[in-house]
């Protein structure tokens, strides 16, 4: 089933997410909306806090961009409570960010290029590995969503002031994306 995505400006988006166990309720079925929703939106990453649950759990699909990024061909993957437990701060990447959850708003953002995440699979099969590059990347976009933090928080104060407007726009329900969305009621 297609979700709607929570809009900048939704309270579940501010909260940090709690780690789950095996016995989360209907959580395949959860895993596959997830998915769903994820490819109906043209995404690759959707956090739970985007859909409303307050839980760590995230969605990463790298596959739909495996054109340009070969090394990431069939690259689909399911990541139950991570947490970042290192940040390798000794090189670091500018890129531009989007959201899903702030259709129509990118920003270039520095983040660290490698960093070290533990994390459970579906199978609930623990992993703790070192990440770099494009992933890594993602993984802290998404990871962020579970800390109640967004992309936005990590742009400069001037930045930030420039699009006060398209944010402000945004917790008002004014735009227009091409997927299911769930905007902040006044």
């Amino acid at each position: 089933m297609i979700l709607p995505i929570y809009i900048y400006g939704q309270p579940v988006l501010r909260k940090v997410g709690e780690d789950i166990t095996p016995d989360y309720p209907d959580l395949k079925q959860l895993i596959a909306d997830m998915w769903e929703t994820l490819a109906e939106s043209e995404g690759i990453g959707l956090a739970a806090p985007q859909i409303g649950k307050a839980i760590r759990l995230s969605v990463i699909d790298l596959d739909v961009i495996s054109d340009d990024l070969p090394e990431y061909k069939g690259f689909r993957r399911v990541y139950i409570n991570p947490h970042i437990v290192e940040y390798d701060e000794s090189k670091t990447d500018v890129s531009e960010e989007g959201c899903l959850s702030l259709p129509a708003i990118h920003e270039k953002v520095t983040r660290p290029s490698r960093i070290r995440v533990e994390w459970d699979d579906e199978d609930f099969q623990h992993h703790d590995e070192w990440i770099e590059g494009y992933l890594a990347r993602v993984m802290q976009h998404e990871f962020d969503h579970l800390d109640g933090k967004m992309f936005v928080d990590r742009i400069s104060p001037l930045r930030k002031q420039l699009i006060k407007s398209k944010l402000a726009a945004l917790v008002k329900g004014r735009y227009r994306c091409g997927y299911k969305t769930k905007p902040v009621r006044r």
